[in-house]
Order: C-alpha cells, then structure tokens, then sequence
C-alpha cells in the first residue's frame, strides 16, 4: 500500500495531524469533530483506499470545518514553497554575475598559469566528488532548524507550532532537491556569463596571454597546459603551442606580453562549457526530476500511533496490544490502569492480551505473539535495574520472533513503586527514566513511564507516539490495518 501523498495531500494531513494531537478537543476541533471526520470519510469510500490516501481523504473533510473556525490554516497551506519562477531569475542574476567579474584579473594580460577560471573548474571539481561521497546526516540541530524554516515559521498557536516542524520534516527532501536545481543552475549561470565575459571583453579590448616563473621552463609550462587543456584541444581543434611557442610568451618583470590571447580564450572557455556549464546543466535537470517525483510522493510515517490509530478506525479495526511482564505479574489494580492508558493511545476497542511473566533467567523462552498483533510491551518495574543479561536479552528475543514482525516494540515502566519510595527525591527518578531511555534505544526501542496508580491518558497517544519516534520500527503499513 502506498505511503506517500502529493504534496498539498500530505501537508493537509500533518495539518490535521497537528490539531488532533497537540490541541485536542480544544474549541477549535472538538472529538466530535474527529469523530465526525473518521465517519465521513468512512461513508465516502476510505476504506477501500490505500492508508495515506484514505487518510487524506479525511484530512479533506476536516478542513472543511477547521479552516472557517482558525483562518491561520488555509492561510499556512496555501504558503507556497516553491515558485518556477524562481529558476529564471537565479540563471539571470548569475548569469550577470559572471559577466560582471573580471575574469581576467583587471589587466589586458592573461596569466596562462593563473587563470581565474581554474579556481571555478577546481571548485565544480570538487563538489562533484563530494556528490559522490557518502552523505553525513544533518544535524539534528540543524535539521530542525532547517525544518521550521521550510514549514513558514514558528509563529501561531500550538497546533501550527507542530505542523511546522512536522511538514518541515516531512518534506527535507523534496526541499534538498529543490534547493539542488537553483544551485545547479546557479553555477551553470555563473560559468556562462564568465564565458560570455571574455568573449564580451576580447571584442572591444586586445588581450594579451603570457607567463613568468621562477622555477617552470617552457618545456615544463607546454607540458602541464598541454594536459590540462587537453579536453579542450580535443573539443576545439586548438593544440597548445610546441615548446618554443610557449618560450615566446615568456614575460619577465617589466616586459608586456605580446602573443594574442584568441586562441587561449577559447581554451578556457571550452574547459568550462565541458567541466561546468554542461555537468551543472544535467545535474540541475536530474535534480528537477528528482524534486518532481518527490513533490508527487511525500511520505507519511504512518508506523506512528496517530495513523495507525485512524487507519484502524477507518477500517474499522481494533489494536491488537501484547503485554509481557517481566519479573513478577503486575496487580489487578495495575493491570486495570494499564489497559485504561493503552486504550486511551490506541484507540476503543483495543484488544489486550496479558502474557504470562518471564521469569528472570528464562528470558529466552517469552511468550510469543499472536498474529496481527499491532503493539508488543514489555513491562517492568522503574526500580529495577536494566542490564543487557536479563532484560536486553528478553528484548532480542521478541525481535527475533516471527509471530508479529511488524508489530512495534515499547518498553513500559511501571513508576509507581519508585514515586513513592524516592518521593522527596525527583532527581532519582529523572534519572532512572534516563538510564531505562538510554537502554530501551540501544535495543531499537521505544520506552515511556508510566504511574500505573495514578493513570492521565489525556495525553497518552501523544506520549506513545513520540516514545516510538525515539527508536522507529520497520513497519509494513498493510500489516497494521488489516
């Protein structure tokens, strides 16, 4: 099933998303709203649809009534983010840029040594091997802040605040393609009013080429122009003069040089349409079809509670929650607060299975899961103490499990035991919720604490959502809703 959506799709989903989980049942979009929205779509044909375009169907009908009631919202999804008209101007001010520098160092004489246009042939030189390298992944500092950026600001209320960075997120890539094609076109401008400048000045000035060193003959000097322009000779039929033309246009401090600079312009100028213009032309034509592609298929990280939640309810499906203790059984009571929190972030209707406890020392031997199971959860006791022998182990083994592949793994601290004995001391538990974090993600798992005596699940599908975004599950999306 497809995860992706065209752009305007997508961004009205994380629109909706936003509202639904940072303002929710605020006056703006109530649960009736929500419900309401699930229930249209529903009538409308979402359940015959692939998720992501089910979910935008949703999203469509919601809009309907958020958009009147917060005018903010149509306003922010109608923010453009790319304009083609940004391509022609760029090429336009580059282009003139490159006619505006003096290519030729602000005399009449070409150095043949030292030439300016080298250091645009060296620098293209160089980004085209950093093209080829392995990319480093962007900070996430920097991603983030790249991200409110591209979502139009953090201005607004809460609900805006988070379709921001979400759409920010989201759509990184087809940003970075975007960005790709201006700076491509950009150097390929830049190059060609270089071009365009030396041909502009040779016509109403009389240029001179020569050279001067202090260590390189003329033997040397033919030698190293002759490779380096070599492309060029190829492309224009102009071979590099033999060993005595070279010592011709030898200067010395003081001498002006003599021989024309015809020939050698149209060198240069052949070097940068082969190791340049063209190259950056292409690579901005692949980069526009890149940014074309990503534009019509943003994705959706629909393995997150929130869309695996509404893609149930539109399919009228139920989570299927696994839990497995670990050490001892939890109490009634616990139990009891347990399934009210899961039901609270997955959803009514939510199906708990309880598995017996895994005894420690027999962590290999856990209670497997049941086919179609959506959530596996491995329960413990914030006192106790995470080490790789015991509950590392119990945790390989549920990933090693084939029953449920594409269930999602959270680790559930049960806070309640701890609150109470280090209740004066709250640095103790920041720090034990930090050491079972730190654990949980080690093992390409989520983790969240919870007081099982004293439940809130207001918040708790927000709480389960960003506690799996900390360690993502490969997750196949048809799985979770049949």
């Amino acid at each position: 099933m497809s995860a992706t959506l065209p752009e305007a799709a997508a961004r009205r989903v994380l629109m909706l998303q936003a509202f639904e989980t940072t303002g929710a049942d605020s006056a703006l979009w109530t649960l009736e709203d929500r419900a309401w929205a699930t229930r249209l779509a529903r009538e409308t044909g979402a359940t015959a649809a692939a998720p992501a375009q089910a979910l935008d169907q949703r999203a469509r009908h919601a809009m309907e009534r958020l958009g009147p009631r917060e005018a903010a919202v149509p306003k922010r999804l109608g923010l453009r983010m790319w304009h083609t008209a940004w391509v022609p101007l760029v090429l336009g001010l580059a282009f003139l840029a490159g006619i505006a520098v003096d290519a030729v160092g602000g005399t009449q004489r070409i150095n043949l040594l030292a030439p300016p246009v080298w250091v645009v042939i060296v620098w293209n030189l160089a980004v085209y091997l950093g093209l080829l390298l392995p990319r480093p992944e962007v900070p996430r500092g920097l991603r983030a802040l790249l991200a409110r950026r591209l979502a139009g600001g953090t201005g607004g209320s809460a609900p805006l605040r988070a379709y921001g960075a979400a759409w920010g997120q989201a759509s990184l890539p087809l940003a970075a393609a975007r960005a790709a094609v201006l700076l491509h076109v950009a150097a390929a401008a830049l190059a060609l009013g270089l071009v365009a400048g030396l041909y502009v000045r040779g016509l109403v000035l009389d240029y001179r080429a020569g050279w001067e060193s202090t260590f390189l003959d003329a033997s040397a000097v033919r030698t190293g122009l002759a490779t380096l322009l070599s492309p060029a000779t190829a492309a224009t039929g102009i071979a590099v003069p033999d060993v005595a033309g070279i010592e011709a246009l030898r200067v010395a401090p003081g001498v002006p040089a003599t021989g024309s600079a015809a020939d050698w312009i149209h060198l240069y100028a052949a070097m940068l349409g082969l190791f340049v213009i063209v190259p950056r032309l292409a690579l901005a034509l692949m980069a526009a079809s890149r940014a074309a592609w990503r534009a019509r298929h943003v994705p959706l990280p629909l393995q997150e509670p929130y869309f695996q939640r509404l893609l149930r309810e539109l399919q009228n499906a139920t989570a299927q929650v696994q839990v497995l203790p670990h050490g001892a059984a939890p109490s009634p009571q616990a139990t009891l607060a347990l399934r009210e929190w899961l039901a609270a972030a997955c959803g009514d209707g939510l199906q708990l299975r309880l598995a017996a406890p895994t005894p420690y020392g027999q962590e290999e031997a856990a209670a497997a899961a049941e086919p179609g199971t959506t959530l596996r959860v491995l329960l413990v006791d914030l006192g106790s103490t995470p080490e790789d022998d015991t509950q590392g182990r119990l945790l390989a083994t549920l990933k090693t499990q084939r029953e449920a592949p594409a269930a999602a793994l959270l680790v559930l601290a049960d806070e309640a035991a701890f609150r109470r004995r280090f209740a004066q001391l709250p640095e103790r538990l920041a720090e034990r919720r930090k050491a079972w974090q730190a654990f949980a993600t080690q093992h390409g798992a989520g983790f969240i604490g919870v007081d099982l005596e004293h439940v809130d699940g207001a918040q708790a599908e927000a709480q389960l959502q960003a506690a799996l975004q900390v360690a993502p599950q490969v997750v196949h999306p048809a799985a979770q809703v049949r």
